[in-house]
C-alpha cells in the first residue's frame, strides 16, 4: 500500500513533527474523496476514510510498543518510550484537525454542511449542555467541570474499550474528535473573521491570521491535554490487544504489560481531570 509506506513507528519517533504534515494530507484526500463519492454522507466517510489511511501507523505502532514491554525493563523506561510514540501521534492528530479547520474555514456553506453537518450538530449539542449550566458562580463551575469530566471519561472509557475489542479501534473515535474540534475551531474563526469585517470593513490577512491563531490557542489549551489522554488509553488497550493476539497473555512477561498498561490509564486518567480544571477555570480567563 502507498499509505502504509509513507512512515513506519521507528522514523516517526525520530521525527514526529513530519506527522503534522502527513496528517493534514490523509485528511485532506479523505475530505475530496468524500464530496466527490459520498456528498450525501461525506461528514461520516471523512472520518472513515481518514481513519483507513491512519490504521497501518497506528497498528504498527502498538505493535512496536508492546514488543518494548516485552524486551525492555524498568516501568521509567518504558513510559519514557511511550511518551515517544504518544508525540508522533499527537502531532499526527493536530495535522487532521489543522486539515478539517482549514478547509472549513475557506469553502463555501454548501460543501461545509455536507462535509461537516454532523459535527457541527455535535457541538451545537455540546454548547447548549453547557451554557444551560452556566450561572457563573464557583459552585456551578465546579458542576460544569464535574461534567466535562464525567464526559471525557466516559470517551476515555470507549477509547479504551474500542482498543481492547477491535485492537485499532480507538483511532476511529480520536478521529472523530479531530473534526469535532477542528470544525469548533472554523466555527471560532469564522464568528471572528465576520466581526472584524463589521468593524473594518473588511476580512484582512491580518485578521485572519489572529483569527486562526486565537481560535488554535483557546481550543488546543486544553484540548491537546485531553487527546493526549485518549491516545495513551488507546495505546494501553491496545497493547493489551496485541499481547493476546500474539498469545504473550501466556508468558511470564505478560503481568510487566499489565502493569505498564494500568499505569498508562492511571496518567490519562490524571491528566483529564487537569484538563477539565484548565477547560473551566483557564481558558475562560485567556479567551
Amino acid at each position: 500500500m502507498v499509505i502504509e509506506s509513507l512512515i513506519r513507528p521507528r522514523k516517526a519517533e525520530q521525527k514526529p513533527w513530519k506527522l503534522l504534515f502527513i496528517g493534514f494530507f490523509y485528511c485532506s484526500i479523505a475530505l475530496l474523496l468524500s464530496l466527490w463519492v459520498f456528498e450525501r454522507h461525506a461528514d461520516l466517510v471523512t472520518v472513515f476514510l481518514t481513519v483507513l489511511a491512519i490504521v497501518p501507523l497506528f497498528y504498527f505502532t502498538i505493535r512496536y510498543e508492546e514488543k518494548k514491554d516485552m524486551l525492555m525493563s524498568g516501568e521509567k523506561n518504558l513510559l519514557k518510550e511511550h511518551g515517544r510514540a504518544i508525540t508522533f501521534l499527537m502531532f499526527l492528530f493536530i495535522g487532521i484537525t489543522l486539515a478539517i479547520t482549514f478547509w472549513y474555514t475557506i469553502l463555501p456553506a454548501p460543501y461545509t454542511n455536507s462535509l461537516f453537518g454532523i459535527q457541527q450538530q455535535t457541538i451545537s449539542d455540546i454548547n447548549s449542555q453547557i451554557s444551560a449550566k452556566a450561572t457563573g458562580n464557583a459552585i456551578a463551575h465546579f458542576g460544569i467541570m464535574m461534567r466535562i469530566l464525567s464526559n471525557n471519561v466516559k470517551v476515555l472509557l470507549f477509547v479504551l474499550i474500542f482498543a481492547l475489542v477491535y485492537g485499532i479501534g480507538a483511532i476511529f473515535i480520536l478521529t472523530w474528535n479531530a473534526s469535532v474540534i477542528g470544525v469548533a475551531m472554523g466555527n471560532f474563526i469564522k464568528a471572528e473573521l465576520g466581526s472584524a469585517a463589521q468593524t473594518f470593513g473588511l476580512s484582512s490577512v491580518s485578521a485572519y491570521l489572529q483569527a486562526a491563531s486565537f481560535s488554535i490557542m483557546r481550543y488546543f489549551t486544553h484540548g491537546l491535554l485531553e487527546i493526549a489522554a485518549y491516545f495513551i488509553a488507546g495505546l494501553a488497550g491496545g497493547i493489551i490487544s496485541i499481547a493476546i493476539i500474539r498469545g504473550d497473555f501466556r508468558t511470564k512477561q505478560f503481568e510487566k504489560i499489565l502493569v505498564d498498561t494500568l499505569d498508562l490509564i492511571v496518567i490519562a486518567l490524571a491528566i483529564l481531570v487537569f484538563a477539565a480544571f484548565v477547560e473551566v477555570y483557564v481558558t475562560p480567563q485567556l479567551f
